[in-house]
């Protein structure tokens, strides 16, 4: 594995400056689309074992407005699938890089759904993996009333019980049953704190994410779209909350599911403290966008 020197830049948006990463030329010096990796609400951080494996492509990652490095100035803290996507067509835009090909990953995914609906001509593949769109699942009131009480236990009683709730909600098999979520895990059993230490802006379990959970992809555009929309999810996931919505999109698209090593986070090379599969993750990768 060889590394490629990141140059960073940034970029003024309404409301936001951001803050992204390019590795390689731009133009490329092949002719090749760039590789844009995006995720929510990780920041570029994230992508950077797996852009080690792709040096041979000019590759591109940012921090979501509001997350790592890019700073808001427009007084909100809400995250919502438009605004994402308005963010990375500008940043697209500037760099002159379309259409390029694109992984999205978790509420990444989801941005980059709506990137495909609302500006196909900005991205040739689209690889949306593990995108928490919970209207796509059959079970979809039950998931968010499950949701609502991941919410409310963070509300209530802080990170610790909040982030259990949330490991619970992602990690259980097949559909929600009815009240799920009414029973809240020790946080200590995941090696997390139980003590409330008052914040209440976590990116992840705070209401800030909550229209990226409710955002219903827009099939009808996804099909009409230029763009190639590929559903992806990692084998480790079978079977609960985002493989599942992966499957579903898959189902309503007419497309087969792409499915990856690992798990949610299996392009991680110790990145937060989690690790997945990320070479085979990015051979997958580049098998997928040749298909």
């Amino acid at each position: 594995m060889t590394t490629t020197t990141a140059e960073t830049r940034t970029l003024d948006v309404p409301g936001a400056t951001l803050t992204y990463d390019v590795r390689g030329p731009l133009p490329t010096a092949d002719g090749a689309p760039p590789l844009v990796l995006i995720g929510q609400p990780m920041d570029a951080v994230g992508f950077t074992t797996l852009a080690s494996f792709f040096t041979d492509r000019t590759v591109i990652t940012y921090d979501p407005r509001g997350l790592g490095r890019s700073t808001r100035s427009d007084g909100s803290l809400v995250q919502t699938p438009e605004q994402q996507a308005d963010d990375v067509h500008r940043l697209i835009t500037e760099l002159g890089a379309g259409p390029v090909e694109l992984l999205g990953s978790s509420g990444g995914a989801v941005t980059a759904l709506c990137l495909a609906a609302t500006h196909p001509g900005d991205v040739r593949t689209v690889v949306a993996h593990e995108p928490p769109a919970l209207p796509l699942l059959p079970d979809a009131d039950r998931a968010f009333g499950a949701w609502g009480r991941v919410q409310s236990t963070y509300n209530a009683r802080g990170w610790g019980w909040g982030m259990a709730a949330f490991i619970a909600m992602t990690s259980w098999q097949g559909e929600f049953p009815e009240g799920f979520g009414t029973e809240t895990p020790d946080p200590a059993m995941f090696g997390m704190p139980t003590e409330d230490d008052g914040s209440r802006d976590d990116p992840l379990l705070s209401d800030v994410a909550s229209a990226i959970v409710r955002y219903q992809p827009d099939i009808a555009a996804l099909k009409a779209s230029s763009a190639r929309v590929v559903p992806a999810a990692g084998i480790e996931s079978k079977g609960a909350m985002t493989w599942r919505t992966s499957e579903s999109l898959a189902a309503q698209l007419g497309v087969e599911l792409a499915v990856f090593p690992s798990g949610h986070s299996g392009f991680m090379g110790g990145e937060y403290g989690q690790t997945g599969e990320p070479e085979a993750f990015a051979a997958t990768l580049r098998e997928v966008l040749a298909g």
